[in-house]
């Protein structure tokens, strides 16, 4: 997923940011209302994560904007400001969903990827899997024939991605754009790294290889025995 973060407090958004990217998510950061509401309007994200008392702009006009411009991006409000009063002003300006501080990272991020799911039902499939290989997304976790696979953040969305256009043909560009959030080609071999690191983990050792490199197009995960 895309996410934005809105939140003053550079630390906690470094902290929070640096946790969703782990998690194998996009996340870009606006510390204050007015940056914020031009990122948000531009759109392209999944959910944003919103604090409500932000400098130059409160989170709560920056989501009323959007809704009056027919934007339905999910948004997650985040405050100190925890009352019942406070939660219901916050939901009625516009917010899908309101947490208060402090929290822990592990509520966001199951509340971050409902919301997403809500928006997007077609894509509330939480499991993929291409013959023998699974991959868990909530769970993060990855096997094949049983065995289980550890992969690394990186490698995990890579082959998220993959898993998600089975069957088809993924550019580097699909990559570049997708996994690493790069709108340029950084003109490294960063790709290929991660494909041959990725192709030894869940490859290796079987019969039928699962992730295929189609010459001059790019890479495609598929079952070989069908």
């Amino acid at each position: 997923m895309r996410i934005l973060i809105i939140e003053d407090d550079r630390e906690a958004a470094a902290y929070l940011c640096k946790a969703l990217r782990e998690a194998g998510h996009v996340a870009d950061h606006a510390a204050d209302g007015e940056t914020g509401t031009t990122m948000a309007l531009e759109g392209g994200y999944d959910v944003l994560v919103v604090d409500r008392m932000l400098p130059k702009r409160d989170g709560l006009a920056i989501i009323e904007e959007m809704r009056e411009r027919g934007d339905e991006t999910p948004a997650l409000i985040l405050s100190a400001l925890g009352q019942v009063d406070d939660r219901v002003t916050g939901l009625r300006s516009g917010g899908d969903d309101y947490l208060a501080k402090p929290y822990a990272f592990s509520e966001l991020l199951a509340r971050v990827e409902a919301l997403a799911r809500r928006r997007r039902p077609g894509e509330a499939e939480t499991v993929y899997r291409v013959g023998d290989l699974e991959l868990d997304r909530l769970g993060h976790t990855v096997s094949r024939a049983g065995q289980n696979v550890p992969l690394q953040p990186r490698e995990f969305r890579l082959l998220e991605y993959l898993m998600k256009n089975a069957g088809q043909v993924v550019t580097r560009t699909m990559l570049l754009e997708n996994v690493w959030d790069y709108h340029f080609d950084p003109q490294t071999n960063v790709i290929d790294v991660h494909i041959s690191r990725l192709r030894g983990k869940i490859d290796k050792g079987f019969d039928a290889p699962l992730l295929h490199t189609v010459r001059g197009a790019g890479y495609m995960i598929r079952d070989s025995a069908r």
